[in-house]
């Protein structure tokens, strides 16, 4: 538990800053930690079977390029030129033919190539984006994730009896989920109202804030999952008492997806 305070406080203390500052400062970080995800990704894919390097080296480059793509967009739209995605499918698909062994590389590798760096780096690059247009809403995401992760945990702790997902995440409880949308939804909604719009009908936005809660332990779940699949307890031990980038940025990635749906409500 040491360890994961101290983790916890030196993580702060390194992202408050480029929080605050903003820009390509930020978005530079999010490239960073686009790639380190993409790498625990692959961690935990290679554990069944390796990848070709000259395909992962382009792999980063490309969630690299997505990540810090249109970085001074305060836009929630995603200008995607479709010419960059027939790209990338050529890229990742023609080496069937040349490497022509499919216990080497098949179809299942290319479409695990492309789904990753499509998933890894436009994920964090709308981290950026909503930074970008206000960084009181990013303030708002990152309370809704750390309010209710910390209180599920707590509360699952004190009176959890009903398990969530067993089979994917067996310390999880119904009754953990439930205490972490709580007081997520409150913090948050108190947060929003106060400091972002007042104006908004309070009962919508503690039904959206509540639904984001949702979403973000649903991340949670899923990349429990992924883990659970390929027999692994962490995506990497990059922080230590926490795991990897994806251990600690599950959550908001899904919020942060589900947040852009919603934007043109809030």
């Amino acid at each position: 538990m040491k360890i994961r305070v101290i983790s916890a406080i030196v993580m702060i203390a390194l992202f408050v800053p480029f929080l605050i500052i903003g820009e390509f400062p930020f978005a530079i970080l999010m490239g960073i930690l686009g790639m380190c995800g993409f790498y625990e990704l692959m961690r935990v894919r290679e554990t069944k079977k390796k990848f070709p390097f000259i395909l992962k080296l382009i792999a980063y480059l490309f969630v690299l390029a997505f990540s810090m793509y249109n970085i001074n967009s305060i836009e929630f739209a995603y200008k995607f030129d479709y010419r960059v995605m027939a790209f990338i499918i050529f890229m990742f698909t023609s080496p069937m033919v040349f490497i022509n062994n499919t216990k080497k590389y098949n179809l299942n590798d290319a479409l695990f190539l492309i789904g990753s760096i499509l998933f890894v780096g436009l994920s964090f690059n709308l981290i950026v984006i909503t930074r970008n247009f206000d960084i009181n809403y990013i303030i708002y995401l990152f309370i809704i994730t750390t309010i209710t992760d910390t209180f599920a945990l707590i509360t699952g702790k004190l009176v959890g009896k009903n398990k969530l997902c067993p089979e994917i995440s067996p310390k999880k409880t119904v009754e953990g989920l439930i205490g972490g949308i709580v007081m997520g939804t409150f913090a948050a909604t108190a947060f929003y109202f106060t400091v972002i719009n007042s104006n908004i009908s309070l009962v919508f936005l503690i039904f959206i804030t509540a639904l984001l809660c949702l979403i973000g332990q649903l991340g949670d779940l899923v990349f429990s999952s992924i883990k659970r699949y390929y027999g692994v307890k962490d995506f990497s031990n990059l922080i230590p008492g926490h795991g990897g980038i994806l251990d600690r940025f599950d959550s908001l990635i899904f919020v942060t997806l589900a947040f852009i749906i919603f934007k043109g409500i809030l």
